[in-house]
């Protein structure tokens, strides 16, 4: 399927070759015009909309925040805005992208689909703005954020070579536990910690999670690995060079991994919220 974004300018074209003839990503030109605007759309949005709005819409909760908080909360609506868009687009184009579906093993390891390089077009914007704030405070996101950051950019700049671009779409889909997150951590904000609203979303967050990031991740995974497997035991195909396939598989190891540790810290959190104190538990239990 064909990119259904507008074609890249010819002079941002050009401008990108010697980047992507650097980097051996054949593709990036094709899809910097995607990058680039997404990059900047969701640095005004952190940067200006959010801290113009969030005040008008939260009055009594935002302008109370300290200033690093705010921050936070800056970084967390541009998360969520991101996540929704990124996931009704990639949906959209599972459904709708046949000649995606048809690819077999080469297609999938080799293969180049212009839809799929628009996705990760915006996803490498998102990244890279991801990258940038998450190293700019490691104290304020924590070390795991920045090493998600920056093993998802590197996955999805490798989609540009083009290498495994057909499973970049699918690891896109680990974005459907996203707005969940987002949404728990504003209700903590507001001051609705330990209410329905927030527990009901807990539940729906916990079970995206399992199934997107660890269910369907691990599945993805797998399949990966086997398809990596066969091309660099085929070689009569094109060559997969060992220093591609491990820099690919490392940093999605790493995504595996921090998902996996994310995932017990999440239930643990949730439950927190929700736990009752020891001391009303024996009350209770005396009567």
């Amino acid at each position: 399927m064909r990119d259904p974004f507008l074609p890249a300018p010819l002079p941002l074209v050009r401008a990108a070759l010697p980047l992507a003839h650097a980097l051996h990503l054949r593709t990036l030109p094709l899809h910097v015009h995607e990058i680039l605007p997404a990059f900047c759309i969701y640095t005004f949005l952190g940067r200006v909309v959010s801290p113009l709005l969030s005040p008008r819409l939260f009055p009594a909760t935002y302008p109370r925040l300290p200033a690093r908080t705010r921050h936070n909360w800056d970084v967390h609506v541009v998360s969520l805005l991101q996540s929704v868009a990124i996931n009704g687009l990639t949906l959209w184009l599972l459904y709708a992208d046949a000649d995606r579906r048809r690819m077999d093993w080469r297609g999938r390891v080799w293969g180049y689909s212009g839809a799929t390089g628009m996705v990760q077009g915006f996803a490498v914007g998102y990244f890279l703005w991801d990258v940038l704030v998450s190293a700019a405070d490691p104290g304020l996101f924590g070390w795991g954020a920045v090493a998600h950051a920056g093993s998802a950019l590197a996955v999805s700049m490798l989609g540009f070579r083009p290498f495994v671009n057909y499973y970049g779409l699918n690891f896109v889909l680990y974005e459907l536990s996203t707005p969940f997150l987002n949404i728990h951590w504003f209700l903590d904000k507001v001051g609705m910690t330990g209410s329905w609203a927030q527990l009901v979303n807990g539940v729906v967050l916990i079970t995206t999670f399992g199934c997107s990031r660890l269910l369907w991740g691990t599945y993805q995974t797998v399949n990966l690995y086997r398809d990596v497997w066969r091309a660099i035991q085929t070689p009569a195909e094109l060559p997969v060079p060992r220093w591609l396939a491990l820099a690919y598989l490392a940093s999605n190891t790493v995504l595996s991994v921090l998902n996996v540790y994310w995932f017990g810290r999440m239930v643990q959190t949730v439950r927190a919220r929700f736990r009752k104190p020891e001391g009303e538990k024996r009350g209770k239990g005396g009567n």
